[in-house]
């Protein structure tokens, strides 16, 4: 196995790096060292993708693969994305790995917890390029055996025809592309959502705007439910503007492993998902991460539960306009 740095990393870890522990990861861990609200976990390194592809030798077949691209083209991207995902569905992690990844899944408690597994790219959640929705997440893991699973199926999440287009499309080379993987404690979410503090549509730096549904903040990212909108003024934090969306589905935690689509009850569409003291909060909290990224606006994933605001990513928000003059 490749002996360059650890495996894995405590989701607190102070002096962890892009190339470490990839975009998503790295932000988040300082989110967490600083003391802001992140669900506890652990991070499985780049170095960890790397002895996997090097135990089962995938790295030569994957550029080979990968050189058989034809620009924009879609459908050799996704014919080389399947070819790739064969190769990792057909190899095993090594040993050590396993003995690793199961002990710091032991630590996170007792009775197999129920955790969210998410891709960290070292190519993503950059200013210039998010990558946003390119790679997977699996939600309600349970247990060593499907952890594991989750886990080697982010590390071919790498290899997605979107995200294979994407990185031609910003000319990011391949060679030395590498996989971490987030994983953590579920939130049992009650409202979720995202989170921008600066206006995306308008660019306008005085307004916080959150988008919320009910159930798991994948609904919203996926594009699967309307949410409600609510633009708050970023000095007062009190809504300027709500908009109740329909609301009509959410995702919900499955009673074992994965996650389930719920019809949402037709008297409670109309329900704004969000009170004016989680609103505040999260506002407030918003604020917070902003500055600790050097007052860099930011796309922020969270959830709710128990009336108590967890942040679960966040990265700068790509292709912000120029704030509107002001009088």
């Amino acid at each position: 196995m490749n002996t360059s740095g650890p495996r894995v990393y405590p989701l607190d870890s102070e002096d962890v790096s892009l190339a470490m522990v990839g975009g998503k990861g790295r932000s988040l861990a300082a989110l967490a060292a600083a003391g802001l609200p992140v669900p506890r976990g652990f991070l499985l390194s780049t170095d960890a993708y790397r002895d996997f592809v090097q135990a089962n030798e995938l790295h030569v077949s994957i550029l080979e693969i990968v050189a058989t691209l034809r620009q924009g083209d879609v459908a050799s991207a996704e014919l080389a994305s399947k070819r790739i995902g064969l190769l990792f569905a057909d190899a095993s992690p090594p040993p050590q790995m396993r003995a690793i990844v199961a002990a710091a899944y032991a630590a996170l408690g007792k009775g197999d917890p129920a955790v969210a597994v998410r891709s960290s790219a070292t190519a993503e959640d950059l200013p210039g390029s998010s990558f946003a929705g390119q790679h997977d997440s699996f939600l309600n893991v349970r247990g060593d055996a499907a952890l594991l699973a989750a886990i080697q199926s982010c590390w071919a999440s790498l290899w997605t025809a979107r995200a294979i287009g994407y990185r031609n499309q910003m000319k990011i080379d391949p060679e030395g592309l590498a996989m971490a993987v987030i994983v953590q404690l579920m939130v049992p979410a009650e409202v979720s959502g995202i989170l921008f503090t600066a206006n995306p549509a308008t660019g306008d730096r005085s307004e916080v705007v959150i988008n919320a549904s009910f159930g798991l903040g994948e609904a919203i990212v996926g594009g699967e439910v309307t949410p409600d909108t609510y633009i708050l003024d970023r000095v007062s934090l009190k809504p300027k503007q709500t908009i109740i969306g329909a609301k009509q589905a959410m995702i919900v935690s499955g009673p074992e492993q994965g996650t389930n689509i719920q019809t949402v009850p037709e008297a409670k569409r109309n329900q704004s998902s969000l009170g004016d003291a989680l609103l505040t909060d999260l506002g407030a909290l918003s604020l917070m991460v902003e500055e600790h990224f050097d007052d860099v606006p930011q796309d922020i994933e969270w959830a709710a539960a128990d009336e108590c605001c967890w942040l679960l990513q966040s990265r700068p928000i790509t292709n912000l306009p120029l704030a509107p003059l002001q009088d």
